[in-house]
């Protein structure tokens, strides 16, 4: 026992040694990666903000500097910030910012920084007796010194952080003294790996494993906060208020600086044609993504790029095929590209139109598939690709590509623009495995448009189904927390983002109100004062479900003779895609069904169905939908159906019963809808009876309630809530490179 105790004191004298100096190696290592981590946070707020910082400088706007270091300091450690002008004069600061840190005293040290290499100044200072660390970030603009910015951290979190560290080392070094050297020491060693390794999980985005061992989520917490999510941002969109243009256009430019958004669309949202006298016209399509996507290019700016389809269209456009837009307000570009008949024939009218989507949607019709059409769908989608990648102005743009036509789009522009923000929506449904596999080139489908940053549906259940697509066809892994796709290194978050219209309605100031409506649109029809009024707007499509619609007013009338002479059907049906025979066929039993009705139960002066085939401009479409007592949306299959929405949004009388088909997106929004199942003919003309008959307060309660949804989530916040996702995803991608450069994070090299 004695000869033993020599042994033991020895031991205990080198372990206390060894703790020694373990404790100091530990507290230095513990502050120098504090301070890493102060610059990181600086670095990364201040460089998110520097385009909005510098144009406020010249300006010399001190409200929007002020907003500016409001979303500043929501950083918990900042506790104060100033911005300061080129000459040491105070333009902006917080309300908690120290006086004793004056602008004219930071000047010379800013200056000597800068001559230094460019880099921040930065010193801890005793400040009421804490330390806090001071940071003087100057803002150049070529070369020259236009202002720097002043943050002020906390640095009562070191200690904290020293306190964990020593504490969690006391420990260790008491297994240690207890058991056996060697074996803690190759714990420590392997504890010290998993710690890089999840530092490196979460900085992409990995965190499911990590979740699961809670002894990483006091040191590992800041940095989540800082991967996951941003204050500035959350708030914005939890307590913004509506959308709006203003606040769209304020979000594009607080997340994305205010770049200009790059449309890839295949209907132009204006279309010049040659008039009856020889003039040039302008006509505004009939098209749910026109509908969706105009107000947000009238808000943000920016560049849509079409197919110029008018037979004017060349004779509008300058040398680099630029039109501006709108006619007479002229708030963004648009960017023709011409196809040849055989393009247009190969991809529009029959990959797309003839394969796609009669597959994509359920209304039995049956794609055709030939290969010299999807020989004709690259070329076009690499066209229009190359015309994106010209009308990009930096490295990074924002690119909104929208729908099945230009499914290998966002694979083409990510090899050209590997930093760009793309943004694809799917306007139409997407089918589970086996129909999507009924396309030959399904694979091909699928890796194109997971070249996306961000890949959006209307719906939840079509986000399914393509992750199950992705997980079936193709090697990639599915983060099922985050709902995205990686593949190859690439992240592509899949999100439902419910599309929507315009709020306030733009034509609601200009339309007379719905009882002057109606009374014109009677007196034009020739028809009584009293005549109830039904309406239907559409492209004439077999997935509209028009047939179905005339076969439940025809049963309307059959049940209900008290309705016949009081009661009219208009089906406004514009001509679409009148090359493809399934829709020439469409268009002659439409034509044949109103007209064996209307034989039916006509009278002089009077017919149950009023079957008008022609393009209707949107103000004059605002106004049927304001004129009529019911609207009736009978689609077979639908991502979302627009027409139901303008609707509602065109009754600002809060009267008027939409009757909407249960096989459409709106149906999961608008609830307060008469929902029915349009292949039951019996049960939608029992509700086309309930409408016609529903009471003033029951319609009110209704259209009250659907007009508050669709006020609440309207085209502005679809167009916003996935500019706040791209700008968050560009930020993470932002903070994974500055974690995994060796230069800048240590512990990024370490793992």
């Amino acid at each position: 026992m004695k000869s033993a105790t020599p042994s033991v004191l020895i031991w205990l004298a080198l372990l206390s040694v060894l703790v020694v100096g373990a404790w100091f190696a530990v507290t230095h290592t513990t502050r120098q990666w504090s301070e890493r981590d102060i610059d990181l946070r600086t670095e990364l707020a201040v460089s998110s903000a520097r385009r909005a910082l510098l144009s406020a400088l010249h300006g010399q706007d001190t409200q929007d500097l002020q907003l500016l270091l409001g979303d500043l300091i929501t950083d918990e450690r900042i506790m104060a910030a100033a911005v300061c002008d080129a000459e040491g004069k105070a333009l902006a600061a917080s309300a908690s910012y120290p006086p004793v840190f004056s602008c004219p005293s930071l000047l010379a040290r800013v200056r000597s920084a800068v001559l230094s290499g460019n880099k921040p100044w930065r010193e801890n200072v005793p400040l009421k007796q804490t330390t806090v660390y001071l940071a003087a970030i100057p803002l150049l603009e070529q070369g020259e010194l236009r202002g720097f910015v002043v943050l002020v951290h906390d640095l009562s979190f070191v200690s904290r952080r020293e306190r964990s560290a020593q504490l969690f080392l006391l420990l260790a070094f008491v297994v240690l003294a207890l058991g056996s050297a060697t074996i803690t020491l190759v714990s420590s060693r392997l504890l010290w790996q998993a710690w890089n390794k999840s530092l490196r999980r979460i900085a992409k985005g990995e965190t499911q494993e990590v979740d699961k061992r809670p002894e990483f989520q006091p040191l590992l917490q800041d940095l989540r906060d800082l991967l996951d999510r941003l204050a500035q941002e959350e708030q914005a969109e939890q307590h913004g208020g509506i959308w709006n243009p203003q606040r769209l256009k304020l979000t594009l430019r607080r997340h994305l600086h205010g770049e200009r958004i790059i449309v890839l669309a295949n209907r132009e949202p204006y279309i010049h044609q040659h008039d009856a006298e020889g003039g040039i016209g302008v006509v505004h399509p009939a098209s749910g993504l026109v509908s969706a996507l105009e107000p947000v290019m009238r808000a943000c700016s920016g560049v849509w790029v079409a197919h110029g389809a008018g037979d004017a269209d060349r004779q509008t456009v300058d040398a680099q095929d630029h039109v501006r837009v709108p006619p007479g307000e002229e708030s963004y570009l648009l960017r023709r590209l011409w196809l040849s008949e055989e393009q247009e024939r190969g991809y529009y009218y029959g990959f797309a139109n003839e394969g796609l989507w009669p597959l994509c949607h359920v209304a039995h019709a049956r794609p055709t598939f030939r290969t010299e059409d999807w020989q004709q769908y690259q070329q076009v989608n690499q066209k229009f690709a190359d015309a994106v990648c010209q009308e990009a102005s930096s490295e990074d743009p924002v690119i909104l590509v929208q729908d099945y036509h230009f499914a290998l789009a966002p694979r083409m522009l990510r090899a050209r623009l590997p930093r760009a923000t793309i943004i694809t929506f799917w306007h139409i449904p997407w089918p589970n495995v086996e129909q999507i596999s009924i396309c030959p080139w399904h694979r091909e489908l699928v890796e194109g448009l997971l070249g996306s940053s961000i890949l959006g549906f209307h719906t939840q259940q079509h986000c399914n189904n393509f992750m199950e697509a992705a997980d079936h066809f193709i090697e990639s892994r599915l983060d099922r927390e985050d709902f995205a796709v990686i593949r190859h290194g690439q992240r592509t978050l899949v999100r439902a983002y419910p599309i929507s219209v315009e709020w306030p309605h733009h034509h609601a100031s200009e339309a007379p109100p719905a009882a002057q409506c109606r009374a014109e649109l009677l007196a034009q029809l020739q028809l009584p004062p009293d005549t109830l009024l039904g309406i239907g707007i559409d492209r004439l499509d077999y997935t509209k479900g028009i047939e179905e619609r005339f076969r439940a007013v025809e049963r309307l009338l059959e049940r209900e003779a008290a309705l016949i002479g009081r009661f009219v059907f208009l089906q406004i049906a514009s001509p679409s895609r009148t090359q493809i025979e399934r829709y020439q066929q469409v268009n002659r039993d439409v034509e044949e069904l109103a007209a064996r009705i209307n034989a039916r139960f006509g009278r002089e002066g009077w017919q149950p169905i009023l079957l008008r085939r022609r393009h209707t401009e949107p103000a004059d479409v605002f106004r049927l939908y304001r004129a009529a007592q019911l609207c009736y949306v009978s689609s077979l299959h639908d991502g979302m159906n627009l027409v139901a929405k303008e609707y509602v949004a065109a009754h600002d009388d809060e009267l008027g019963v939409l009757v909407l088909s249960q096989f459409t997106g709106a149906s999961r929004e608008l609830r307060e809808a008469l929902i029915v199942n349009p292949y039951d003919i019996e049960a939608a003309s029992g509700a086309l009876a309930q409408a016609l008959l529903m009471p003033a307060e029951e319609q009110t309660a209704r259209m009250r309630a659907m007009r508050r949804a669709i006020s609440e989530a309207n085209v502005y916040r679809w167009a916003g809530r996935m500019l706040i996702d791209a700008s968050r995803l560009r930020r993470r991608e932002q903070l994974i490179e500055l974690l995994t450069d060796q230069h800048d994070y240590p512990l990024a090299r370490s793992a």
